[in-house]
């Protein structure tokens, strides 16, 4: 009986043994492969707080309340200068808006290249609609660097009467308060203030495309890191104290780059200035927009931030939806979620956010914005590509070529900063085990 009981035992135990290793091995085989699930959800969470926190920290910088002149306030005199080429959507408007301004005492340079330029009768018309304000047309090209609206900005630089001077591009569509919201940002540590485009008045499919690239993503950006106190110039918009350019060697000194910003940035740091950018930035009717013109565009600033800002240009192969919609789209599918749902609802989220940011921050919305900002995204890893591929462009009509790739000076210049990250990493590492012992 006893024989019997210790057989019947020994096989109940066998029996339980050979489930228990299959269980183990069924679980030794799944688990290597919850790794690559397991970094894609891990990443897919990381970016999405990443979307979520910028967009919060951006609307947040947006509503700062802007600092009012009070009366009796002085007001610096304010040379503005707008280099104009060719006839852009709404010109009547935001070269029109130039003579609206609520303040005291500025002065309008409009600054040509060529004599035949389409837009100088429509110059002329508004010149002799306002008489009563102070401006002045210059006709002329001098070739002091490779960016040929530097080259058009010059003679209007020196024939500026004022020790405070703005260049506004001539897109940009100027509120009567312009110059007042731009001194409001100015404090003691300033070099330059300066404002991106805000995509207004699209027409047609296109111009949504590019509305999501000016203000969702670029603008979103830039205050954001603004908010740090990093801020970058942006040529649309740029406030100048006259001497402070002077110091470091003039108007030609932002030939340095191709893009006069880019070089207007590193030169305001390297006095120990910071760019600041302006509370409420300003509008750029857009009208209607060919995909190619988008395309062109775009691929050009990214090719620009590739060129001088590389190690800020990195990390824009991680940015957008794609990316961390493909990794919930993993998940899901290793959780034997419905997939098409879950995506579907992940991008409801991802571009639901940022519609709620554009509504509260006033800026063009369209219903169909999760498309518009979809497509956006599906192009954002094409032009990163691009921007690394090639290096030339062409600009109303003007070709130009920015810095190669060079692997060695791209080293040279993340050196430092690995060599700042490894210093901070050594130093929270001490001081964790400082707080341990």
């Amino acid at each position: 009986m006893r024989e019997k009981l210790s057989m019947t035992s020994g096989k109940v135990c066998e029996s339980q043994l050979c489930e228990s290793r299959i269980c183990h091995g069924a679980q030794v085989t799944v688990g290597p492969m919850t790794v690559p699930i397991l970094a894609a959800a891990l990443l897919c969470l990381v970016l999405t707080a990443v979307q979520l926190v910028s967009l919060t920290i951006a609307i947040g910088r947006l509503r700062r309340k802007t600092i009012q002149q009070r009366p009796g306030t002085h007001y610096p005199m304010v040379s503005l200068i707008r280099p104009l080429c060719g006839l852009d959507n709404y010109a009547v408007d935001t070269l029109g808006s130039s003579f609206n301004l609520d303040y005291p005492c500025y002065e309008i340079l409009f600054c040509v290249a060529a004599a035949n330029d389409p837009v100088l009768p429509l110059v002329k018309a508004l010149m002799a609609a306002h008489p009563n304000i102070a401006v002045r047309l210059l006709i002329g090209d001098d070739r002091v660097s490779a960016n040929p609206k530097l080259n058009n900005v010059v003679k209007g630089w020196r024939a500026a009467s004022h020790p405070w001077i703005v260049i506004a591009d001539s897109n940009v569509l100027i509120p009567a308060d312009y110059i007042q919201r731009l001194f409001s940002s100015w404090q003691a540590d300033t070099g330059l203030v300066a404002s991106p485009p805000i995509g207004s008045r699209p027409q047609g499919f296109w111009a949504e495309i590019e509305c999501t690239f000016l203000n969702t993503y670029q603008a979103r950006w830039q205050y954001v890191v603004d908010s740090f106190g990093n801020g970058f110039a942006q040529g649309k918009t740029m406030l100048w104290r006259r001497e402070d350019l002077e110091r470091a060697g003039g108007i030609a000194t932002l030939g340095k780059e191709v893009a006069e910003d880019a070089a207007a940035t590193k030169i305001v740091r390297a006095a120990g200035l910071k760019v600041r950018l302006v509370d409420w930035p300003f509008a750029q009717p857009l009208g209607r927009r060919s995909a190619s013109e988008v395309w062109n565009r775009q691929l050009r600033w990214a090719r620009l931030r590739r060129a001088s800002f590389f190690v800020y240009f990195l990390p824009e192969l991680l940015s957008g939806g794609i990316v961390p919609m493909i990794c919930a789209a993993i998940v899901a599918n290793a959780l034997d979620w419905p997939v098409a749902l879950c995506v579907t609802g992940f991008a409801a989220i991802w571009y639901g956010s940022e519609m709620a940011f554009a509504v509260a921050a006033g800026w063009h919305v369209s219903m169909l914005y999760p498309v518009h900002g979809l497509i956006r995204d599906l192009i954002l890893p094409a032009l990163f590509v691009g921007a690394l591929r090639s290096n030339d462009f062409v600009w109303r009509g003007n070709a130009i070529a920015v810095e190669r790739v060079r692997p060695v000076r791209i080293t040279a210049r993340l050196r430092p900063r690995m060599h700042e990250l490894a210093a901070l990493g050594r130093k929270r590492l001490r001081t964790l085990r400082a707080r341990a012992s």
